[in-house]
């Protein structure tokens, strides 16, 4: 199947196809006579287990590890036991900086009743506060990242 088949089958965007591939957790495939790509179901299948992984919020690393594992089916899995139990827990710290994110915009909410002008809008005047702020220019309180991005600890242990 050609790229936009597989793309269809799969429900991915073509560009992350590619993406995929030049990070290499999808083979290249083969080529035409007329050189696109040709894909099989092999390719359809890791491609829906890379995608959902990344549905768990998996970095690639994580993935790349995962898929060292499937391409070894004869490997002891202890280590992908090991890193599902570290990736249970930066989704335990992700779910307490939602819960304290939730808290902050509650009340920030309260500061203001509504219905009247912009300029007493309690929200407003709150967050134009909390900006002036010199600290606000260098923290990033609140915020809520991605997949546990610094995580650099699975990185050293998984190759290709």
């Amino acid at each position: 199947m050609k790229i936009g088949e597989l793309a269809t089958l799969t429900n991915t965007q073509i560009e992350t196809i590619r993406y995929y591939e030049r990070e290499g957790l999808l083979a290249e495939p083969g080529r035409s006579e007329g050189n696109y790509r040709i894909y099989g179901d092999a390719h359809a299948e890791r491609l829906s287990f890379i995608r959902h992984c990344r549905g768990l919020d998996m970095t690639l690393d994580e993935i790349r590890v995962l898929l060292r594992f499937k391409d070894a089916p004869t490997e002891n899995c202890r280590e992908v036991n090991e890193l599902l139990d570290e990736h249970i827990g930066h989704v335990a710290e992700r779910i307490r900086e939602l819960r304290q994110l939730e808290k902050q915009l509650k009340g920030l909410r309260e500061t203001c009743l509504g219905g009247q002008d912009a300029q007493h809008c309690g929200i407003l005047n709150e967050l134009t506060e909390i900006a002036r702020s010199p600290a606000a220019s260098q923290s990033r309180e609140g915020h809520v990242h991605g997949a546990h991005a610094g995580s650099g600890a699975r990185k050293a242990k998984s190759k290709h």
